[in-house]
């Protein structure tokens, strides 16, 4: 590309590209994407983004499109990689200048800059650090600052680096510029603080451009401090950087009400730096837990003085946020945690942490603590009780995952838990007079005893565990919880909702089973519509937490099963946010795959809603699949009643296992699911139900992630419709498994080859000539030494199968073998049959370990030089079996233990037993290895071989074999 002719061009194009005119702007990022792998179009981005005289929005897609190139062209090896030369000019034009006006600008070529250098630093752009820190000591502070940005996106790059070479360059750099870092933060903070005193003569700008030069500099020291440092034990730097955080933490917190003098739009300034050293903090303990132990006290001493105690106005919840974490990772560091028997070799730092937390943490202090926690930060606030009222589902959407990280509520009852977890003895009695306190009955029209009661009954329901031995939670729940519960004062929803979420906290720590009858009584009235939404929501939780207990008995549950699930079906209706709805399926799933086949009479309201339910939830796809699990546990439970939902499962199927659909990204899991639950319980194939298996092909391609389900899938059909399916599907199911197999591991090879086994028991005859590729990959897997056991005894079994069911076959197979080797069939069975008798206990179940014998029995009779040479061994693998499946009976005969007799099938069937296990029964009917004794089918191939070859013949061939043997083998067949 030349650039003196194509710069007008791209900056045309670019200006067009910000069009609000999509005529214009489509055709423009067309020409522009097949200009990214041109020589010279990133030049020629720079020199727009670098002209401040152009639209900001023009430089702005420069400086995006420079960026995105960066990914994808910058490394040698990327197709159409920018050239060598380019990339050079290209560094230097970047650091060339550090005067961007436009803050979001700036920003991005600092990222850009940083994404270079991850690649480039230091073997090909060793000027980039010197440069940037000879830019950071210039007067001018705004270059000042605009060299700095760059410096944190750069150091940021570079700090993410994982190899040991990279690393140690890191160090090397973090230790040759930290002080200078540290020392520019500590004067820029020394000069903000100063013109805070003369705030008078100074313009308020001035005090905003130090504050952020101030927060700037320390996130680099931060980014440094983190990831440069690898030897803490002696680091003076370390130590002379947490002091300062400390010393200007404190300052900050204590500024707060000199810069409201000054001006109200300081304090997000001020709460941004205080969050920044708190995190500074945060870190170091985390990264360098034995380096941080001297500053153990000082960090208690801060959070209980700024947060418990009479300077707590000075704080903000982010700030609270960041040092109840410090103090949950102090109280749960194993660094700080001496073995139960302290000896003279534990490490002498670790007895100082235990010892600085035991001098602290003094019962005094304990229970003021955790009394403020319940008092303070466990009540709810007048912006909880807004939201409950004006967004209950919002109110009451679970905080799960790392929200303790970020949020005041959860990161509070964290780190409660974690208090009364390490001092348990003191806090229980602190915890157990806070209950007594609040025992009574309270006036309902007390709103600070309503809230009060809340809090208490919150700390109650965390330390469920921690109370287990101190609290009658039995004469509790029966003597004033359930009294409670019918409080219908309108204030009270509040103590509702808490005793029914208490009672979920407890009802798998310590209540009786016989009390489970009781709690399903009061949980119905607070799923009634004319509850609030928000004990509902809770009720439907505590619900769920009793169906998935361990001591859950679906027969107590049984008379309040009809009532409540028309009341949780009332409530997924009444529930507006995608979520909730969620939710209360999830609730509603439980509820079905407890009670199984019971739902039965009670699904008749959800299977007419689920349809309509799935129209309304067509961009939600996280909500479809909580319908999809709602359904494969509602299909379960019907069984074969399933039936009357085709009309709506089969395209539900087929729309989720589509790979062609965009929504299958999120739905293909669960809807193979509800696939094999529909051929689970159908009880017999439709055509539309056999057509959805066009599906599967693309998706055995899609690999193991899916693979088991799939090859269950298709087992459901071969048990179902074992001769429609492989009429129409039998071609299309060898491809996919031929083509996957040579990819496989070992485990999906075992899958496969099952499945292959499947159909040999449905088919004798036809199977192994349909699946003749695959037979012969096992024949080829056995000649060659497979070294899997698993897969070698899936092999052996596959073709001993074959023998002894459809042996005409199996000889004809071994011709052709034979022939496409260019051996002869002799040799080939030689050197199987020695295959087969060395890898035999490759073979561990038993049921494949007789029908190896079977199959070996019925080779006895042929009159082949291999089987006669190999007599003696396969006598040998008929005892072994014989040992393997005969136990010896009252009247000292033995008998095969895997013989199924007819009236032990023809028991009565479980209700609970899907359609599939009946099919699986039947098959086994017909399965030699459970309708043929083996220790029978022997006896009469050895009289036939008698009778063929003579009595002397036969005298002579058994004489071959050992004599420890033939006792072993006289003893079961006598």
């Amino acid at each position: 590309m030349e650039l003196q002719t194509a710069g007008p061009v791209v900056l045309e194009t670019l200006i067009a590209a910000c069009s609000q005119n999509a005529e214009e702007m489509h055709p423009a990022e067309q020409r522009l994407k097949q200009w990214e792998t041109q020589p010279g179009f990133y030049t020629i981005l720079v020199s727009v983004l670098s002209d401040h005289s152009l639209d900001v929005n023009v430089r702005w897609l420069a400086v995006l499109y420079f960026k995105n190139g960066i990914d994808r062209y910058w490394r040698k090896t990327a197709p159409g990689a920018i050239p060598e030369t380019e990339k050079t000019s290209l560094r230097t034009q970047l650091i060339s200048k550090f005067n961007e006006p436009v803050d979001q600008i700036a920003v991005q070529i600092a990222v850009l800059i940083g994404k270079i250098a991850r690649l480039d630093c230091p073997r090909h752009w060793p000027e980039l650090m010197p440069t940037l820190l000879e830019a950071v000591k210039c007067k001018d502070t705004f270059i000042q600052h605009r060299s700095m940005l760059t410096l944190y996106h750069t150091i940021k790059g570079l700090a993410s680096k994982r190899l040991a070479m990279d690393r140690k360059v890191f160090e090397e750099f973090t230790t040759n510029v930290f002080g200078f870092i540290l020392t520019l933060w500590n004067s820029q903070m020394e000069e903000f603080l100063h013109s805070v005193d003369n705030a008078e003569t100074l313009e308020h700008k001035q005090l905003f451009v130090l504050m952020a030069h101030s927060h700037l500099t320390l996130k680099v020291a931060r980014k440094l401090c983190v990831f440069g440092f690898k030897d803490t034990s002696k680091n003076e730097h370390l130590a002379s950087f947490l002091n300062m955080v400390f010393k200007r933490l404190k300052t900050m917190l204590d500024i707060k009400f000199a810069l409201f003098q000054i001006s109200n739009e300081l304090q997000p300034k001020r709460e941004k730096m205080i969050i920044l050293l708190s995190k500074v903090l945060l870190d170091v303990q985390e990264t360098y837990s034995h380096a941080y132990i001297p500053w153990i006290r000082e960090s208690l001493e801060l959070t209980v003085q700024y947060n418990f105690g009479e300077q707590r106005g000075l704080v903000f919840d982010r700030f609270t946020v960041n040092c109840f974490n410090l103090i949950r990772a102090i109280l749960r560091s194993d660094a700080y945690r001496p073995a139960k028997v302290i000896s003279e070799t534990e490490n002498p730092k670790i007895i100082e942490a235990y010892k600085t937390k035991a001098e602290f943490f003094t019962y005094n202090t304990l229970a003021e603590i955790c009394k403020r926690i319940v008092s303070q930060y466990f009540l709810l606030s007048s912006e909880d009780l807004n939201c409950w009222d004006t967004s209950p589902e919002e109110y009451i959407s679970d905080e799960g995952g790392d929200s303790w990280k970020f949020s005041l509520r959860p990161c509070t009852e964290n780190l409660f838990l974690s208090l009364i977890k390490e001092y348990r003895s003191s806090l229980t009695p602190v915890v157990l007079e806070i209950i007594r306190e609040c025992h009574g009955p309270i006036d309902p029209d007390d709103v600070t005893a309503v809230l009060r009661k809340d809090a208490v009954y919150n700390c109650v329901g965390l330390a469920s565990f921690d109370l287990y031995d101190d609290v009658d939670f039995d004469q509790w729940f029966n003597t004033s919880l359930i009294q409670e519960l019918k409080i219908k004062h309108s204030n009270y929803r509040i103590i509702r909702r808490r005793v029914i979420w208490l009672i979920g906290q407890w009802v798998g720590v310590k209540m009786s089973p016989n009390l489970r009858p009781a709690l399903y009584e009061n949980i119905l009235p607070l799923l009634a519509d004319t509850e609030d939404m928000v004990v509902r929501i809770e009720a439907a939780d505590t619900l769920k937490t009793c169906v998935d207990d361990f001591e859950f008995k679906v027969e107590s549950f049984l008379p309040y099963l009809e009532s409540m699930f028309g009341l949780l079906f009332g409530l997924l209706r009444q529930v507006e946010e995608c979520e909730t709805k969620m939710h209360v399926l999830n609730v509603m799933s439980f509820v079905i795959e407890r009670v199984g086949v019971e739902v039965r009479p009670h699904s008749h309201a959800l299977i007419q809603y689920l349809p309509l339910l799935w129209q309304e939830s067509e961009d939600h796809n996280m909500l479809r699949c909580a319908i999809l699990t709602t359904l494969v546990h509602l299909v379960q439970g019907l069984g074969t009643l399933s039936v009357s939902m085709y009309n709506f499962l089969l395209p539900v199927i087929r729309l989720s296992t589509d790979v062609h659909a965009p929504p299958h990204v999120y739905l293909l899991e669960d809807g193979l699911l509800l696939w094999l639950a529909t051929l689970h319980t159908c009880p017999t194939i439709t055509m539309e139900l056999l057509q959805l298996y066009t599906n599967m092909p693309e998706l055995l391609e899609l690999g193991s992630d899916t693979l088991r389900v799939c090859l269950k899938v298709i087992e459901a059909y071969l048990l179902l419709a074992p001769n429609e399916f492989i009429k129409m599907y039998n071609n299309s199911l060898l491809n996919s498994l031929v083509n996957m197999l040579p990819e496989m591991r070992s485990e999906g090879q075992v899958m496969v080859l099952k499945l292959v086994e499947l159909v040999f028991k449905l088919f004798p005859s036809e199977g192994p000539q349909l699946f003749s590729p695959i037979l012969h990959g096992c024949l080829e897997g056995m000649l060659d030494g497979e070294e899997i056991p698993m897969v070698m005894a899936m092999h052996i079994s596959l073709l001993a199968r074959t023998l002894l069911q459809n042996s005409e076959y199996f000889w004809s197979f071994l011709e052709q073998f034979a022939k496409s080797s260019n051996n002869q069939s002799n040799v080939i069975l030689e050197s199987y049959l020695s295959v087969w008798v060395e890898r035999l206990d490759n073979i561990t179940q038993s049921g494949r370990r007789k029908l190896s014998g079977l199959a070996v029995a019925s080779l006895l009779t042929f009159d082949l030089r291999p089987v006669i040479d190999k007599f003696p061994d396969l006598i040998n693998i008929c005892v072994e079996v014989l040992h393997d499946v005969c136990n010896k009976q009252e009247d000292e005969e033995y008998s095969d233990c895997l013989v199924i007799a007819d009236d032990v099938l023809e028991l009565p069937e479980d209700a609970l037993d899907t359609e599939h296990d009946k099919r699986k029964r039947n098959i086994s009917k017909r399965d030699p290895v459970h309708s043929v004794s083996i220790k029978d089918y022997l006896m009469s191939q050895l009289q036939m071989l008698q009778t063929v070859k003579g009595t002397a013949e036969f005298d002579r061939i058994m004489a071959t074999v050992d004599t420890e043997i033939l006792a072993q083998l006289k003893e079961f067949i006598h």
